[in-house]
């Protein structure tokens, strides 16, 4: 039996399905999906411009391609019938994977390419097996009507035959014969849970007879066979079934080839034409594809009492038939080989039964629904989902479409990440109109969805809106609300408003104004529910308590009520919510890994050498249990397996092992371990990952992974061998008992797996499991590491635009500003502008706050000129050449609405397929945006064009966010903005320019009235956005990339400034004497931090080539953190900031620290920095002074003279300061009443100033004056 699907009946007698059933069903529908997408991106590109692909002669028969209105998409199609109009000719083409025919002209029909006809056709042809029409003929000599054989099927036939499948849920077909293109068949339909024969059904209502064929052939009870002339079963003909449902599928010369020596083979070889040999398996070789197919039939019966082959098979030759008839009709339908079965084959067997059944943990017990047609939803959106393709139902959907339907609470927990897990049994549901009757009769939704973020309910509402269509009137909307509350007032819920789709933050703006939005309100569900507890759970939890308080409404105790949470990760949140909100919920898991912490598996990681590890395994093992153990130790190799096995047996536990090259030995080993054991007892098997799904063992009490699982989904099946003791979460245990997991999980985690370490961290927090602060010190190291080697990638997007980063551990970008690497590009002959106010003239809108476009200089504009001369240069006649080859990153000219621009290629197709009109993807390297354009549009651009820089700079609105944490504006707040400044020139001042993208805050729009000789404001956009609702403040940005920006200067200046002789003190000379220093604390710290990592990292791993980074990157950490304890605890009025004057010279200036009885002093010397500390009287100094201008750390020293500390700075360049410092500080002055004389000139010659080096990793702690930065001028200039 064959599962089908009818799709198209022209009478009983030529019919077209479409095969449903089989196992590699899903595998053909992705095959038939990836060949349509091929044939839609091949004729797409090359259907308008390529002569090729137009066949040169239109014959009926003759396989093409055309294209289907109705599908929107390119078909297989063969041409039946050609027909002549007045000027062109019309093809009537039979789609052969749609079974329709459309009239298509013959100049829009394309060669079909054979890559695209290796698959079957989708459409087979079938007629009903020995059944022939009938109709009612009138005798006139016997003066009386009978019923005889007819040449057409009657009307009355046809129809009742097409409204059987209007009833029918099930199709199935009983292959009986082939010939030519059709399939003869016993067809069979399900009616109200009654199988019924169709072909009998037609006799029995005398709409057709019993009647034979002459060609067709077939098997009579005596099992002789007969009519031996049919063409498709002939040894010695070519198979058309074949070249017509799968062109090239058999080699025919290799068919005739076949050859039959033994004489039984020869005796039955008129029978079974295709049989080339067989066996006690029965194994038949089918005419076979290009590399030869053998298919291996095991389900037959043996005779085992004889050894006669003829006599076995005079006893099979029936059954032998049939199946070798469905074999064939699998080679048609299979697009890959089918694979015979041996004995060597056995360990793939194992695995690819236990891949094909995926566990699953479930609370309760839930019948699956296998298919489409058993699955809980209702008849029209089933045949919608056929309609459309679908695939599924999928693994999970399987298990929580049933319980969901139901109107259950239920829990799914899985990696997909697929709204339509709950939304089809919903709108499933909500079709039972009457179970809602009760309801107030008001405004208000039955079901509302609540997504976490604005981008996931568009998709979903996107998802509603699609499948909701078949159903009774939803009316779904997507609410999406922002601060404006005046917005929020005027929103009114339409009473035919069934489904709502929403955000948390959206959902409870609306109930401030709305508060009895929830008075019909019946299935409540979270989509992405770990993520909404995560980033909202206080919103979260608002609207469950504004759900619980409307469960007691009048009307609502005769309503299901249903609450549904799908999400990837179990978290305690859910627990609680299942606890306190809902009734015995079905809990789904497929996630193994997050079944183990929903099982509240004991997780233990220990840290270990990779040599140590099997001294390690010991030493964490139980060899006197209290009660029976049974432990699974894994590992990756053979070799592992020995080794860990001698181990263990050495320690006199009975051990096992087992693994593949040695065979499997399941039998034995699950004897073995199924035995009962007494308490005490320990039995330990050593295994791989491929021997586990053979063994089917989950009642293990520990698993020590020895080898570190490759992969989460390993992981989980590792831990799923301990099911069995997998705790229930949901059940309330008395606070007073401490429940203490049977299983345990022991992970031992070396340096060679230290790129995991990050992960293996983060699930333990989840499963409050004991973290080893030496995993947490490793894992903190890996991460600084990790950072490091992103210096090439570009600085992240979130970053930029808002100053974070909601997952920095995943993100691919950067994280950190790299001087060398961020420097301002560029635009003219100068770089980008640092700071100061400039005009920009944003052109292309990326989102609300971030453009492209150009700065405008007011005394001169290189973009005008040479858009000019461009313009010139190609209105000449001749010059407008298009270029011959296109080659990646290069530059050409474009010719657009009367204007010329310069564009960079960005990419460019593959030799093979291009052509004078491909496409190629292009960046205005002006404007910034990007596009697609054919080829020949562009145009040689000469040199002196080329020589002025790209003008597109990004620019990015500072101090501003989307609402409710979001990380992508609303479109509609993009679209205000887009029409508000796409082409205006704003006036903007410079927060921050890193290469090609400058911060700005403010920027407003400034018009100018010429009659008042003035200009106003129009608006700030920060202000618009605001203004929107859709937008908050955020101050953090600026201050975030400022200190990035900072942390990149001190970078860079540690790496090129030398160490001192001694560390920064923080406390008074009294208090170094008696004991060290916070910051002396901090260094040894970081110093034993360092050893534990390196002692943990051995050479050869990832991280040992920057072993130095993470240990510096750590010593850093170490010491900001004791430095903030120490500003904590030194009070205020014991750090003070010394009095300082200064005066230069032509090479050097020299500073003087107006603070007598210094007893210790340090001074750090950078580029653009000094950093000074003293001690003196019982008192602290400090000062932290940004240069205007650099100096020479080598050259500069700090020396005390006459109890009084001179500090002599080298200038880099030789010449007057005007100032000394960026930033006014008042502590700093000029000293007018300096004299030069011969003294003071000696006492600082060059030649003999002291040099000091800071210590390597030390950071000093940046004390910053903010209540001094407020002016954008200094008074310490000589000048003032």
């Amino acid at each position: 039996m064959i599962e089908v699907f009818i799709m198209k009946i022209e009478n009983p007698g030529c019919f077209w399905v479409g095969i449903k059933g089989g196992g590699n069903f899903v595998e053909n529908e992705m095959e038939y999906k990836k060949l349509q997408s091929y044939m839609n991106q091949f004729y797409n590109k090359y259907y308008r411009c390529m002569d090729e692909i137009k066949p040169s002669v239109l014959e009926e028969g003759q396989v093409c391609a055309v294209y289907y209105q109705e599908q929107k998409s390119w078909c297989r199609a063969i041409v039946k019938s050609i027909i002549s109009c007045t000027d062109y000719y019309l093809a009537e083409c039979f789609l052969v994977d749609y079974a329709k025919s459309i009239p298509v002209k013959k100049e829009k029909i394309c060669v079909a390419l054979e890559s695209f006809m290796k698959l079957p056709y989708r459409a087979k042809k079938f007629r009903l097996y020995c059944t022939k029409p009938v109709t009612l003929c009138f005798n006139y000599y016997n003066d009386n009507a009978e019923t005889v054989p007819a040449a057409k099927w009657d009307i009355a036939a046809i129809q009742y035959f097409q409204n059987l499948f209007n009833e029918t849920t099930q199709v199935e077909a009983k292959l009986c014969s082939v010939e030519d293109d059709t399939f003869d068949v016993y067809l069979y339909v399900t009616v109200n849970g009654e199988k019924v024969c169709v072909n009998d059904d037609l006799i029995a209502k005398n709409f057709a007879c019993y009647g034979t064929n002459e060609r067709t052939f077939r098997i009579i009870n005596d099992q002789t066979p007969k009519m031996l002339n049919h063409k498709s079963l002939s040894a010695t003909e070519n198979i058309s079934p074949a070249s017509i449902l799968w062109p090239k599928l058999l080699n025919v010369e290799e068919s005739k080839a076949l050859e039959v020596s033994h004489p039984a083979e020869k005796a039955t070889s008129n029978i079974l034409p295709e049989t080339a040999s067989y066996s006690k398996g029965a194994v038949m070789a089918i005419p076979p594809f290009k590399q030869g197919i053998t298919v291996s039939v095991t389900d037959l019966p043996t005779d085992s009492t004889t050894c006669e082959k003829t006599t076995c098979i005079k006893e099979r030759k029936e059954n032998l038939h049939e199946e070798n008839i469905t074999m064939k009709l699998l080679q048609f339908l299979n697009p890959e080989p089918l694979k015979s079965k041996n004995r060597q084959d056995e360990e793939e067997e194992h695995q690819l039964n236990i891949n094909t059944h995926i566990p699953v943990v479930l609370s309760n017990k839930i019948e699956p629904c296998s298919s489409l047609e058993n699955a809980p939803l209702f008849p029209a959106l089933k045949k919608d989902l056929l309609r459309n393709h679908f695939v599924g139902p999928s693994h999970v959907q399987s298990y929580s479409w049933p319980a969901i339907a139901r109107g259950c609470d239920s829990v799914v927990i899985c990696p997909e990440n697929d709204p339509l897990i709950y939304l089809l049994p919903i709108i499933t549901f909500l079709q039972s109109k009457g179970c809602y009757l009760s309801l107030p009769a008001r405004n208000g939704p039955i079901a509302l969805i609540i997504c976490p973020g604005q981008r996931k309910a568009e998709l979903v509402f996107e998802l509603l809106q699609k499948y909701s269509h078949c159903s009774r009137p939803l009316h779904p909307i997507l609410l999406l609300l922002g601060m404006n509350k005046e917005e929020i007032k005027s929103m009114k819920i339409p009473r035919v408003c069934e489904v709502i789709v929403t955000t948390p933050h959206s959902l409870l703006r609306l109930l401030e104004y709305d508060s009895l939005l929830f008075l019909r309100l019946c299935h409540l569900v979270f989509d992405e529910a770990d993520v909404l507890f995560s980033e909202a759970s206080h919103q979260v939890f608002n609207i469950l308590e504004y759900y619980k308080t409307n469960l007691n409404v009048e009307g609502k105790e005769f309503v299901p009520q249903q609450i549904v949470a799908v999400g990837s990760r179990w978290i305690k949140d859910i627990e609680y919510l299942i606890k306190e909100f809902m009734n015995d919920p079905y809990i789904v898991i497929t996630s193994l890994e997050e079944a183990a912490i929903y099982g509240k598996l004991q997780q233990v990681v220990l840290v270990c050498l990779e040599c140590n590890r099997i001294s390690t395994l010991l030493q964490t093992m139980d060899f006197t249990p209290t009660n029976a153990q049974k432990t699974l130790i894994f590992t990756s190799s053979v070799k592992e397996i020995d080794a860990v096995y001698k181990a263990v047996e050495s320690t006199s536990v009975f051990c096992l092992k087992i693994h593949p090259e040695t065979g499997f030995h399941v039998t034995h080993v699950v004897e073995q371990w199924n035995k009962r054991f007494s308490s005490g007892t320990h039995i330990v098997l050593v295994l791989t990952d491929e021997c586990l799904p053979a063994l089917g063992i989950t009642d293990a009490t520990c698993v020590i992974h020895f080898s570190f699982p490759a992969s989460p989904r390993i992981f989980g099946a590792r831990l799923y061998s301990m099911s069995d003791h997998f705790q229930n979460s949901i059940e309330k245990v008395s606070p007073l008992v401490k429940e203490q997991s049977k299983a345990k999980s022991i992970l031992l985690l070396t340096e060679n797996n230290s790129c995991h370490a990050v992960g293996i961290l983060h699930y333990l927090k989840r499963t409050a499991a004991d973290i080893p602060p030496e995993l947490s010190d490793f894992t903190s190291g890996v991460l600084e590491t990790r950072e490091d080697s992103k210096t090439g990638k570009p600085l992240c997007h979130c970053l930029k635009l808002y100053g974070f980063c909601k997952d920095k551990n995943r993100c691919p970008d950067r994280h950190r500003i790299s001087l060398p690497a961020d420097l301002p590009r560029k635009v003219t002959d100068d770089v980008l502008p640092k700071a100061g106010n400039i005009t920009i003239l944003p052109l292309f809108i990326v989102d609300a706050t971030n453009y492209f476009g150009r700065i405008v200089d007011k005394t001169k504009n290189p973009y005008t000129t040479l858009a000019e001369e461009m313009s010139q240069y190609y209105t000449k006649a001749g010059k407008c050449r298009s270029v011959d080859t296109v080659e990646e990153h290069a530059l050409y000219g474009l010719h657009e609405a009367n204007s010329f621009h310069r564009i960079q290629v960005l990419e460019v197709l593959s030799q093979e397929e291009k052509n004078m009109f491909y496409r190629v993807h292009i960046k205005y390297i002006d404007e910034g945006r990007t596009g697609q354009v054919q080829r020949y549009k562009l145009l040689y651009l000469p040199e002196q064009f080329q020589s002025l820089p790209p003008q597109a700079v990004e620019f990015i609105v500072c101090r501003v966010k989307p609402i409710d944490n979001e990380v992508d504006w609303n479109p509609k707040v993009t679209r205000y903005i887009n029409y508000k400044i796409s082409g205006k020139p704003h006036e903007a001042k410079i927060v921050l320019a890193l290469n090609n993208t400058i911060w700005v805050d403010p920027v407003v729009r400034v018009t100018r009235l010429p009659d008042l000789k003035t200009s106003i404001n129009e608006y700030s956009i920060r202000s618009e956005i605001l203004a929107t609702g859709l937008g908050v403040d955020n101050p953090e940005h600026i201050h975030e990339l400022q200190r990035l920006f900072r942390d990149a200067e001190t970078a860079c200046e540690k790496k090129d400034s030398p160490a001192l002789n001694q560390s920064l003190k923080c406390e008074t000379s009294e208090q170094a004497t008696s004991s060290p220093s916070i910051l002396d604390q901090a260094t040894h710290s970081s110093e034993t931090t360092e050893e534990q990592v390196v002692s943990n990292v051995q050479e050869g791993d990832a991280i040992i080539d920057s072993c130095s980074q993470v240990t510096l990157q750590n010593h850093s950490n170490g010491m900001v953190q004791s430095e903030k304890e120490c500003e904590s605890l030194q009070p205020p009025n014991e750090c003070f900031h010394p009095a300082i004057q200064w005066f230069e010279k032509q090479d050097f200036v020299i500073l003087k620290i107006k603070v007598q009885n210094i007893t210790s002093h340090s001074c750090k010397f950078f580029t653009q920095r000094i950093i000074f500390s003293g001690s003196a009287e019982g008192k602290f100094y400090w000062a932290d002074m940004e240069l205007k201008e650099n100096i020479i750390e080598e050259k500069s020293s700090c020396v005390l003279k006459s109890n009084e500390a001179v500090i002599t700075l080298a200038k880099e360049k030789e010449g007057s300061w005007c100032h000394l410092l960026k930033q006014k500080n008042p502590h700093v002055s000029f000293d007018f009443d300096h004299l030069e004389d011969s003294e003071e000139r000696s006492t600082f010659p060059s030649g003999t100033a002291t040099k000091r080096r800071h210590k390597t990793g030390n950071v000093v702690c940046e004390k910053e004056h903010e209540s001094f930065q407020h002016s954008d001028t200094d008074s310490d200039s000589s000048t003032d």
